[in-house]
């Protein structure tokens, strides 16, 4: 067998397993979809439809997090208890295809979630923007996805399978509220707003927002430096505990 289609199977492999999981499904797909209708359609300003753009940025940002997030924690931690990580590890499948598996997962929920988010927002919240802006923003949250799956990643390597998900929504959804990813980041206090820097969420919104000219205003190599450099420190952070799992050199 090629080493092409062991990296193809597993990642189909994970892909159905995951999906046949309806309660990861379900929520990390219509949470994000729901919460926008209320929050970035129905409950917008009469008439506005930048309130709509705005909202369609911020909650594509919390959509694709949750995935990536979760199914590298919860997974991970799940198959480590399990003994199938040791199993995979000892087997001659490439350690590297088990982690490009989940990757393509949670891009596949990605892409879903982008293109629900987009039609909803074009449909009922009259959103209208330049193809290269709606090709732009997709591309953006595609790629925005590695950090979160990152972090994933580092939780499922020193987290129990039952630690997990409690520990996954303890960072997952105040890092999505201090990043103004529910709410407008000019509408949080002040001492808040400050707060949301700490967060990749909010550079990722932040450069999404600016394709839309509705950010802050801070230069966009300030934000791709910052997520640059958390998805360096998070990458070194991985194979460190990873390698000292598995024994890797």
């Amino acid at each position: 067998m090629s080493s092409l289609t062991i990296y193809q199977k597993e990642a189909w492999y994970d892909l159905i397993s995951v999906w046949r999981t309806p309660g990861f499904v379900l929520p990390a797909l219509a949470f994000p979809v729901v919460f926008y209708l209320f929050f970035g359609v129905l409950f917008s300003p009469a008439g506005s439809t930048n309130h709509a753009a705005y909202m369609l940025v911020t909650y594509s940002c919390f959509g694709i997090m949750g995935p990536a997030m979760f199914n590298f924690a919860m997974n991970i931690a799940s198959d480590r208890a399990q003994g199938w990580l040791t199993l995979k590890r000892l087997s001659p499948m490439p350690v590297s295809a088990y982690l490009l598996a989940k990757m393509v997962t949670s891009l596949a929920f990605a892409v879903l979630i982008i293109v629900m988010l987009f039609s909803v927002a074009a449909i009922f919240g009259n959103v209208r923007l330049e193809q290269g802006q709606w090709l732009g923003l997709a591309l953006l949250l595609l790629a925005g996805t590695v950090p979160f799956a990152l972090i994933g990643l580092l939780l499922g390597l020193t987290l129990s399978d039952k630690a997990a998900p409690g520990v996954v929504n303890l960072l997952y959804l105040p890092m999505a509220f201090l990043s103004g990813l529910w709410l407008p980041i000019h509408l949080l206090p002040q001492f808040l707003q400050q707060l949301a820097w700490m967060w990749p969420s909010y550079h990722l919104s932040q450069l999404g927002l600016k394709l839309l000219a509705m950010d802050q205003g801070q230069p966009v190599l300030l934000h791709l430096t910052i997520l640059l450099l958390t998805t360096a420190v998070l990458t070194g952070l991985c194979l460190l505990i990873f390698r000292r799992y598995t024994g890797a050199k």
